[in-house]
């Protein structure tokens, strides 16, 4: 493919400008390059000149999606949520120009928390719910105010996923927005084997603690959240989380 069809492929879909698509490519594949070791199936379908930007002559880097989102927002000059739809967007380009095969080799070498980008190239289409939404509904159900809502938010992420089973909290990095991470990552830093299937009364006390929140309703508040995480993963994603909770942590769901 001709490096102009390449670009003009991503413009069309992502309605970006030449410019500015040439920057969210060059950043998300420059970065990719740096992450893993590029195979020719996927090479061989790309533009010379795209090719030489992941190319880096370097031994790949185990890093993380945050810090590979992070790198390719440094490198366009935009925020990391920006960074964030540019590179799936242009991971469904790969898909789009590339053999299924190739994808699956990239697939391959990448860990769970890369599954939304991921799915663009397989054309699954995980929707990522902005954050600033998904703590809007955190809000409006709990009955909280914005700061509220945001420090309810990250205290039941992190009991969460201190909680789950290894691996579990990083199949929920790969589908939330990179603003909810943080408490992930936290959760399952600080998980002891020990901790899984944590009765939910504890569950309610830990996030109590973390929360700073006496005399409020923990258990709502938890809910807000759970209730939310249903809505803003694929139903795989949550049902994967919630195999690895006792059965009385369905009562934090809306309806259920």
């Amino acid at each position: 493919m001709e490096y102009e069809d390449f670009i003009g492929t991503l413009r069309r879909y992502a309605g970006l400008g030449e410019d500015e698509a040439e920057r969210a490519v060059r950043a998300t594949l420059g970065t990719l390059g740096e992450r893993l070791s590029v195979g020719e199936g996927l090479l061989g379908r790309l533009p010379e000149r795209v090719r030489a930007w992941m190319r880096t002559g370097r031994a790949p880097e185990p890093f993380d999606v945050d810090e590979f989102l992070r790198r390719v927002a440094e490198r366009e000059g935009v925020d990391v949520e920006v960074a964030a739809r540019h590179a799936r967007e242009v991971f469904w380009l790969l898909g789009e120009v590339t053999a299924p095969g190739a994808i699956d080799g990239v697939a391959a070498c990448l860990p769970e928390d890369f599954d939304s980008l991921v799915a663009e190239a397989r054309r699954r289409g995980v929707r990522v719910m902005p954050a600033e939404e998904f703590l809007a509904r955190v809000a409006s159900r709990a009955g909280l105010e914005a700061a509220d809502a945001h420090r309810a938010t990250e205290a039941v992420l992190e009991t969460l996923a201190e909680c789950v089973a290894e691996g579990r909290a990083e199949n929920l990095i790969g589908e939330l927005a990179v603003p909810l991470h943080e408490p992930l990552k936290r959760g399952a830093a600080e998980g002891r084997a020990e901790s899984v299937r944590m009765p939910l009364e504890d569950f309610v006390l830990r996030v109590a603690e973390r929360q700073r929140a006496d005399g409020q309703d923990v258990r709502g508040h938890a809910r807000a959240v759970f209730t939310t995480l249903r809505e803003a993963t694929t139903e795989r994603g949550f049902l994967d989380v919630m195999a690895g909770l006792p059965d009385e942590y369905r009562t934090l769901l809306t309806g259920r």
